[in-house]
């Protein structure tokens, strides 16, 4: 499902304060988003630990115990206390904006930089990771090469229409973390307070 772009007119200006950062896992959204706060003078969060913390149990733990209709509403809860703080970094979830209330409230609340690789960077970033339930089969057991190939291909086709209709992309590749950084902090320096 695509969601249609909450903010279409509303202007960056009038969405200061939060910087979010979406797209799949394995992007970087967890690595460039604490250097991006403090290279900018903001706090960072993750939502995936923020959820974590508040469930006192791993994002796998929570799908495997209690499903994902579970675990997509306690990320709304932190994401809804978190979009109300100034001066944030936010790493969204691989799944959060494929959310239509979060997507509301992400385009809503804040400026949204989509974080880009191709589905073959992504699949080489974290085949070896076992820590996220796309990443398993729904009884928890690992995926095979073959399998999780196809389950990054089938979720990237659904995903990335959403993660497109972001205020910014940038395009990761295979490029160092720092280049990013500053890349993102240059192309948003007039919307950093």
């Amino acid at each position: 499902m695509t969601t249609p772009l909450h903010t279409a007119g509303t202007p960056m200006e009038m969405r200061r304060g939060r910087i979010y950062l979406t797209g799949f896992m394995g992007s970087g959204k967890t690595t460039i988003g604490p250097i991006l706060a403090n290279t900018i003078g903001y706090d960072f969060a993750d939502v995936d630990r923020a959820v974590e913390r508040a469930e006192g149990k791993s994002v796998n733990s929570i799908f495997l115990e209690s499903g994902e209709e579970y675990f997509r509403s306690v990320e709304r809860t932190v994401l809804a206390a978190l979009a109300v703080r100034e001066r944030m970094v936010i790493a969204l979830g691989g799944g959060t904006m494929m959310d239509a209330e979060n997507f509301r409230l992400v385009t809503g609340t804040g400026i949204v930089v989509y974080l880009k690789s191709t589905p073959e960077q992504l699949f080489r970033r974290v085949h070896r990771r076992d820590d996220r339930p796309v990443l398993r089969t729904q009884e928890g057991e690992r995926l095979d090469d073959e399998r999780l190939q196809e389950r990054i291909q089938e979720l990237y086709r659904l995903r990335e229409p959403v993660y497109a209709q972001a205020d910014v992309t940038i395009v990761t590749g295979e490029r160092r973390v720092g280049l990013t950084v500053d890349e993102i902090v240059r192309r948003l320096s007039r919307h950093i307070d």
